[in-house]
């Protein structure tokens, strides 16, 4: 009988928690188009995405330059679109993304500074209120930092993301 209640109250607990949603916790008075932090709950399903890199805009550049991948707004549109097609070919969306890190290289047109307003820009297309085709609420919680280089002398932008559904 004691084996037959434990049962029951395990059977209770794992069906509450197949209810649980993911939670995304909003910033407090803020509108900036990230997550303060994400909550998953047990029964989510968890997607690592490596780091997506840009691709080549002008074919005509030198592959290591800079004019071969273009600023930094539109180096993050490309890496973008990049992991939504990722994420699209697993049946995910970029709804579905719960962390980002994004490494961006400082622009020598910036005084080798990180074009966080460049990165912006193209952000705000897949996340927030200015979202294409629409509003995109499902906020990521996300880390930006300047890094020294990447493999590429070429590259600005690296991101990589986690998504998870339940």
């Amino acid at each position: 009988m004691k084996n037959t209640a434990i049962a029951m109250t395990l059977l209770l607990a794992s069906a509450g928690t197949q209810a649980q949603d993911i939670v995304r916790h909003k910033i407090p008075g803020s509108d900036f188009p990230i997550a303060q932090a994400v909550t998953l709950p047990p029964n989510a399903t968890i997607h690592f995405i490596s780091g997506q890199v840009p691709p080549v805009v002008d074919k005509a550049a030198h592959p290591d330059s800079l004019a071969a991948y273009g600023d930094t707004r539109t180096q993050t549109m490309g890496v973008l679109k990049k992991i939504d097609e990722i994420l699209k070919s697993m049946n995910l969306a970029m709804g579905d993304v719960v962390k980002m890190q994004v490494f961006l290289v400082g622009d020598p047109a910036k005084g080798g500074r990180a074009d966080i307003k460049g990165f912006m820009e193209a952000y705000t297309q897949f996340f927030g209120a200015g979202a294409q085709p629409g509003p995109q609420p499902n906020l990521p919680a996300r880390a930006v930092m300047q890094v020294a280089g990447l493999n590429s002398p070429g590259w600005l932008v690296e991101i990589e993301v986690v998504a998870a559904r339940k």
